[in-house]
């Protein structure tokens, strides 16, 4: 694996200043260059595999979310009260409203189990065989329940179906219905539903599906990349496109880390410093490079191959060195997120493995998704995965330190990516990609939707930044930014 330097071109690179924050990345299916298929496209061609797993392989068992702040045994609790209370999912001993972006991700979702003093939140996935076997819907064998440090307020499991008055019309979408002025069109005449955010402006330059949006430190440009390598800075503020790069190769993934802004590419990873106008070429993953992470000096890449190389930046040459390589998924790895001295990566092969950066082994691996798992996040000390079989999933650790299935929400349609941020009054808010080419917004813990945003195509590029603004790119090129608002 060989690492190389050399200085800037104005023409390849066009590096300007910016500020970071999460992104998730997910590969698009629209590059039609001859290079090697991305992911995504990867695990659609191979799905069949995968249609024989067993879904209810594992031991069923009753889930509950306990709230830890109210008081099991208090006689004065009344549990026929109407009153709204304040039910929080978090560590007690927590931020009352971790940002999702930078804490562990979670997602509420459960019945309210009738007459419980402690107010234990039921998980509906293992409610109605528990219920089949004693008889009743609200007795549960306290025994075979996990009791969970949250409290997530109760909300409907089922997808929410879909209607007119929650589906866009198509004809808008694409550019003009005819039937707008008449009022016999029944469907939404609108990019969004929900009040606390607006459309800031839409960024218009790329012809092809948007593979992944960062911002960089301390900046007020906006790079965008396409799986053909079109490289767009942008002014986020008016929408005006400032540069365009031309990458020679396939791109999977972009990250911002540091001075660096580095992209994954078909056997490559290519690096720019911002700063000094550096560039590097790092050589060693087998196809295409869909993920990308960092922490301090480490650079980690998953691979269409399914392994996991890791780089140190040296402090002598200023060059990222290898270190290391990950093996244990079978198909590519599309999403790696890390926490402390461990590494979560998510793959195509339906799996989501906890790798020990200490001792480079593979500590556990989650089974529970039936489908490609597309993308990780955290909130406070939850992990969050969504993925192609309909589900985002929520993980805890119990007593053991052994993450754990607390729960499961199920939309109608593939999650493709989660993302997630504060609104501008403090409360934690999930974004999550759907294959009906829309973003649903959730509240957290609650899993209530907030909105929804609606694109031309599929979203695979979503952004949180500064001031309430965020960031989604489609499938059809087009770049839309988008802000909280307080009223």
């Amino acid at each position: 694996m060989a690492t190389t330097k050399r200085a800037t071109s104005e023409r390849v690179f066009q590096w300007r200043a910016g500020a970071g924050h999460c992104c998730t990345r997910h590969p698009s299916s629209t590059c039609t260059n001859g290079a090697a298929p991305l992911a995504y496209d990867y695990f659609r061609a191979n799905q069949n595999q995968n249609q024989n797993q067993n879904p209810n392989d594992r031991r069923r068992r009753n889930l509950v979310w306990l709230n830890p702040n109210l008081n099991p045994t208090n006689s004065n609790s009344n549990s026929n009260s109407n009153e709204r209370r304040s039910l929080i999912w978090e560590n007690p001993n927590s931020n009352p409203n971790p940002n999702p972006t930078t804490g562990t991700g979670g997602n509420g979702n459960g019945k309210r189990r009738g007459n419980h003093r402690s107010f234990v939140w039921l998980n509906p996935a293992t409610a109605t065989a528990t219920a089949t076997a004693t008889g009743s819907s609200t007795n549960t064998t306290r025994g075979d329940e996990i009791a969970v440090a949250s409290n997530a307020p109760a909300a409907s499991n089922a997808p929410a179906p879909a209607s007119a008055s929650n589906t866009p019309c198509k004809q808008f979408l694409s550019g003009c219905c005819p039937f707008a002025d008449t009022d016999s069109c029944h469907y939404l005449h609108t990019w969004s539903l929900g009040k606390d955010f607006s459309l800031v402006t839409a960024c218009h330059a790329h012809q092809k599906t948007i593979q992944a949006i960062q911002l960089p430190c301390d900046c007020d440009h906006l790079y965008s990349v396409t799986p053909d390598g079109m490289l767009n800075t942008w002014n986020y503020k008016t929408g005006q496109c400032a540069a365009t790069a031309h990458l020679a190769g396939q791109v999977g993934s972009m990250l911002s880390h540091g001075p660096w802004l580095i992209v994954g590419m078909h056997d490559s990873i290519k690096a720019g410093n911002i700063q000094t106008g550096a560039e590097m070429y790092l050589s060693g993953p087998t196809g295409l490079v869909s993920a990308l992470a960092a922490d301090g000096d480490l650079l980690f890449a998953g691979t269409q191959d399914g392994r996991i190389l890791i780089w140190r930046l040296s402090t002598a040459s200023n060059l990222y060195e290898p270190a290391a390589c990950l093996v244990g998924h079978r198909l590519p790895v599309v999403s790696i997120i890390l926490q402390g001295a461990t590494l979560y990566s998510a793959s195509l092969d339906c799996t989501i493995k906890e790798w020990d950066l200490t001792t480079l082994q593979c500590v556990r691996t989650l089974s529970n998704h039936t489908k490609g798992v597309m993308s990780l996040m955290f909130w406070n000390q939850f992990l969050i995965s969504c993925s192609l079989d309909n589900t985002v999933k929520v993980w805890n650790k119990n007593d053991k330190g052994e993450l754990e299935l607390t729960y499961t929400h199920t939309e109608e349609h593939a999650l493709l990516g989660l993302c997630g941020m504060n609104d501008l009054h403090g409360k934690p808010v999930l974004f999550a990609s759907l294959s009906d080419n829309s973003v649903r917004l959730f509240d957290l813990p609650s899993f209530e939707e907030r909105g929804r945003i609606f694109a031309k195509q599929e979203v695979r590029a979503m952004l949180t930044g500064p001031d309430g603004l965020f960031f989604i790119g489609d499938g059809a090129g087009e770049l839309k930014v988008w802000r909280w608002s307080t009223e």
